[in-house]
């Protein structure tokens, strides 16, 4: 199968191409190569702009197109117009914001999505970033209809996240010493493995799979504490949970990775069943936690995290918490 992939050199996009690799497929990536340049000498690289430099993908033909990098509506529509002729299939990622109530649990892919008073907006931020992804997925369908996946992930983990947002959590409890635990420890979570995720993407495009597809994990009840608890066992730490309630984290304007409060529960609860009948499989937690602490650690340890709390900015937490325990 000839692939094409426009990014492939980020996170989803890298790990994607290697699935395809591993699975036997070509594989052609489509960038403006400013980003990790050097990998896969193997592969074809096609060199454009999306925003209106698209081409190279002129007199060309691919059995699918994976679109891993696609924000602003306008230019998904013109990459899947430019190749609506070129390819027989077009698999879209998206992602789990572009649902509407987060307040809502266990939302399938009916549930209601956002929408933007001004749709030509191209400012990507907290409230407009679900919405933007909405008009993307429409974006495409109308460009090639009833050839179009799309799937909805929630938090895509594992080695090489730029975000740092799931690193956070192996790489602060292997630090030990007492640590600061968000909520409940019964809270739920969900999140998927990049590698899982890519595999399965790769898997549908094989059999030419289409629709909208919710893509988040586990396929179990899966909690805070289940996943402070395997970072512990992973690493061998001595860290201790300090669990603080919910109110004292808003009271101090404390967000944490991939942790929701209790009224944002549609974001750990969604209904992803559908991918689960579609042969979505999971690898052991444990294994994510190793790998993305493996890979943190060898490719850049020095460098502080993206995400999650300073050292000195939870010290100062812990003993706020303690002193309002006291009091």
């Amino acid at each position: 199968m000839k692939l094409l992939i426009l990014g492939g050199t980020v996170f989803l996009g890298r790990h994607i191409v290697e699935a395809a690799l591993a699975r036997g497929h070509e594989v052609t990536l489509f960038n403006r190569g400013q980003h990790n340049s050097d990998l896969f000498p193997e592969v074809e690289k096609l060199r454009g702009d999306r925003d209106g430099g698209l081409s190279a993908l002129e007199s060309r033909y691919w059995d699918a197109a994976v679109d891993t990098s696609g924000y602003f509506p306008r230019v998904v529509r013109a990459a899947a117009e430019k190749l609506a002729g070129s390819v027989d299939r077009y698999s879209f990622i998206s992602s789990i914001s572009v649902y509407s109530d987060f307040t809502k649990a266990g939302m399938d892919e009916r549930a209601p999505v956002g929408t933007l008073q001004d749709e030509g907006v191209e400012e990507i931020t907290a409230e407009t970033y679900g919405p933007l992804k909405v008009l993307c997925e429409r974006a495409a369908e109308q460009a090639m209809p009833g050839r179009v996946l799309i799937v909805r992930p929630g938090y895509i983990v594992g080695p090489h996240d730029p975000t740092d947002r799931f690193t956070y959590w192996p790489y602060r409890v292997a630090r030990g010493g007492a640590m600061l635990a968000p909520g409940k420890p019964d809270s739920p979570l969900q999140f998927i493995d990049v590698r899982d995720l890519s595999s399965w993407i790769v898997r549908m495009i094989e059999d030419r799979q289409t629709g909208v597809y919710n893509a988040t994990g586990p396929n179990y009840t899966l909690t805070m504490q289940d996943l402070l608890e395997t970072c512990r066992k992973v690493s061998g730490s001595n860290a201790r949970f300090v669990w603080v309630s919910e109110s004292f984290l808003a009271e101090h304007n404390v967000e944490l990775p991939i942790w929701a409060p209790s009224r944002e529960t549609g974001v750990a609860t969604v209904d992803c069943n559908k991918a689960f009948e579609a042969g979505l499989v999971f690898r052991p937690l444990s294994s994510t936690v190793r790998d993305t602490l493996g890979w943190r650690e060898a490719a850049m340890p020095s460098v502080p995290l993206r995400a999650g709390l300073r050292p000195e900015q939870e010290a100062r937490l812990l003993q706020a918490w303690h002193e309002q325990q006291q009091s």
